[in-house]
């Protein structure tokens, strides 16, 4: 099969913004449609743009690996212009202003990187052709600037995670289209994949050291990096993973046409949220918790007060009134606590953040000692949400039982909605689905057991979702605002109708859904005209 190139963006690259400066990159965000996986894979033969002129992905049957994978497809230059770009590396080192690397300003960055590299150019005496230059320009920018090898991946859209097992093993990535590819990078050097994960730490703001190998952090962009610094601590020397977000946040719109969840579902949640009942959502790892929570978080009322807490940065609301807090490390020897001086906990935080008077609380991720205050302010009427590693609902109530957590069932009851969400990966495709929506009614003496119904759920043989007509949150919030459970239903139909109709117009605008959401809570029957919805 020939080889399938998905058509670039062919208007202007963005140059830099001096009349001398001759190199320009393309660093637009990019999304490409990819084609689906035939029935024979050995025809899979597709390339794109990463960092337009210069990086591309390819992504092809391997005959020998007798699988897909993934090329990263660079520049190629010669013995004599890698030791060119070795000096001018060096000569940067001496000559750079890290305030400048700092910039956010791409033009900037160029323009500070061109004038110096042309004065090192000059002061050896250097001479290369206009071809060249652009191939070192572009290696010099992709390793002062980025995230050298890893740089073109960390610019392709569908990349959700890029996997790191350690030295002289290829680096994995998982492709939101083709699931786990193996790719051509792979570190030789223990001292340059070491090198980069304290280039790692110092973009996430964190330490690492032979003293503290553990690298847990946020990236510029909002990635999430987990890494390790010695053998000592992972044996085939340093590793490192990254978890890759969407520049803008997915809403309820976008997984609602993706078929992860159906409108309905969100329909109810949006109620739940509205009348402050407690949601918690629940998965594996990867199975797409803290994206749907952040899709769900749309839904909390425009002026309401909202604290979020979390170890790393992952959470995006559009709220005005919304403070979010991240955990901070310590220093020096830990105390008979196992506590670090100026260490700040997500049990700290969250002691804090219940004195500030919040509408809505949530914990990116819940797994410690702040289980019981949370569910404390959950008992006390401050409606809260959290993600949590496990696969059901009575896995997480076995969980929140026993040690370390050992919460009382009285304090779990305090749970009102449990999202179960999961992860699928077939020969064909990768998917997420939105597994149970289940209301928690009781839970019981005995460990791990709960009475609870399941609202929704997905049916796989037929990947669409059952929805039962009974539900005990309408009661409860028929009980709360003197609703009756009709009214509370036709409600319900409304917002689904409503959710549908943006699916339908494929608004997926994080802004724009913000926008028609908290309008519904001001204007519901206006919105409802809008989209003629009676």
């Amino acid at each position: 099969m020939a080889e399938e190139t998905v058509k670039e963006d062919k208007s202007p690259i963005t140059p830099t913004e001096t009349g001398n400066s001759i190199f320009s990159i393309d660093l637009r965000p990019k999304f490409i449609e990819l084609p689906k996986l035939g029935d024979d894979k050995t025809k899979v033969n597709i390339r794109y743009p990463l960092i337009a002129p210069f990086a591309f992905a390819h992504i092809y049957w391997d005959d020998k690996e007798k699988s897909i994978v993934y090329d990263v497809e660079e520049p190629k230059i010669s013995e004599t212009d890698t030791k060119l770009l070795k000096l001018i590396k060096m000569g940067l080192e001496e000559m750079i202003n890290i305030s400048f690397v700092k910039s956010k300003k791409h033009n900037v960055l160029l323009e500070y990187l061109e004038k110096n590299v042309q004065s090192i150019l000059i002061e050896l005496g250097a001479k290369v052709d206009d071809a060249t230059y652009q191939k070192l320009m572009y290696y010099i920018y992709r390793d002062a600037v980025g995230f050298n090898d890893v740089e073109p991946m960390m610019m392709d859209y569908y990349i959700e995670d890029i996997e790191c097992n350690g030295v002289g093993f290829p680096v994995y990535i998982v492709h939101r289209k083709y699931a786990n590819l193996k790719t051509n990078l792979v570190y030789k050097e223990l001292k340059e994949l070491a090198d980069f994960i304290e280039k790692l730490a110092q973009r996430a703001g964190r330490y690492v050291s032979y003293a503290r190998p553990l690298l847990d952090g946020t990236l510029p962009d909002g990635s999430r990096v987990n890494a390790t610094y010695s053998e000592d601590v992972t044996t085939r020397g340093p590793t490192y993973t990254i978890r890759k977000f969407t520049k803008e946040p997915w809403t309820p719109i976008h997984l609602i046409r993706n078929n992860t969840a159906p409108a309905s579902s969100f329909a109810f949640i949006w109620l739940a949220i509205e009348s402050k009942l407690n949601v918690m959502v629940i998965g594996e790892t990867a199975s797409g918790k803290t994206t749907f929570l952040n899709t769900i978080l749309h839904f909390i009322p425009p002026e309401a007060r909202i604290c979020s807490i979390e170890d790393t940065r992952e959470l995006n609301i559009s709220h005005d009134n919304w403070l979010p807090a991240v955990t901070r490390e310590g220093f020096g020897i830990p105390n008979i606590a196992g506590k670090t001086y100026g260490e700040v906990t997500l049990f700290d935080l969250l002691k804090e953040t219940f004195r500030q008077n919040p509408d809505y609380v949530i914990v990116g991720e819940v797994r410690g000692n702040e289980a019981y205050v949370l569910f404390q302010g959950m008992a006390s009427g401050h409606p809260s949400f959290g993600t949590f590693h496990a696969g059901g609902v009575e896995t997480l109530v076995r969980r929140l039982e026993t040690p370390p957590i050992n919460l009382p069932g009285t304090l779990i009851e305090s749970l009102d909605v449990v999202c179960v969400c999961i992860h699928l990966k077939e020969k064909r495709k990768s998917i997420r689905r939105l597994k149970q929506v289940v209301e928690i009614m009781e839970v019981s003496q005995e460990l791990g057991k709960i009475d609870s119904n399941v609202m929704f759920e997905w049916v796989p043989t037929d990947d669409e979702f059952a929805t039962k007509e009974d539900s005990y949150v309408m009661k409860k919030i028929s009980d709360r605002t003197g609703q009756s459970i009709e009214e509370i239903k036709e409600e319900l139909e409304k917002r689904t109708r409503l959710l549908e109709a943006l699916a339908d117009k494929n608004i997926l605008s994080h802004k724009e859904v913000t926008k028609i959401i908290s309008s519904y809570y001001k204007n519901p029957q206006g919105v409802l005209e809008e989209f003629g919805i009676k």
